[in-house]
């Protein structure tokens, strides 16, 4: 078990989860006090080498009672937005490219390309995704792919 100053260090104390900080000076027993979240990289089945991450005691608990979400900006404009967890988990095992949401115009398909990206860097650390946008019938179709 990693130290919990070193891990949040890691993180810049922002929980994985639902991208909020994470008070370094907090309880441990509070349910926004932090705590580690250990996780496996599902490409090799094999390697059961723990990763660790931090996580608000409360998100870290609750990610064991249902499948963690990790919710989409609300200043974005996306339309269908992709289960960001879920798609992250199947293009790291399998590869590939995947729609992860439409947008109405090219600005809004920009910066959620950016977010995402960016929210990536910490729910997936050790993985590389890229965006493409897609223009085609009246809107822009933002895909995430494996560099």
């Amino acid at each position: 078990m990693s130290d919990l100053t070193a891990v949040g260090d890691a993180d810049n104390w922002i929980c994985w989860l639902c991208d909020s900080a994470v008070d370094p000076d907090g309880s441990v027993n509070s349910d926004l006090g932090p705590s580690i979240d250990s996780y496996f990289i599902a490409k090799n089945p094999k390697d059961k080498t723990a990763r660790e991450r931090l996580a608000h005691r409360m998100c870290n608990t609750m990610k064991g009672k249902k499948a963690p979400v990790v919710p989409w900006s609300k200043e974005l404009f996306v339309l269908d937005p992709a289960p960001i967890v879920e798609t992250v988990e199947r293009l790291s095992r399998k590869g590939g490219r995947e729609v992860v949401a439409r947008c109405p115009d090219e600005n809004d398909a920009k910066a959620a390309s950016v977010w995402l990206l960016d929210r990536l860097t910490r729910l997936a650390p050790e993985a590389i995704f890229e965006t493409e946008l897609k223009a085609g019938g009246g809107q822009y179709v933002v895909q995430l792919r494996t560099a």
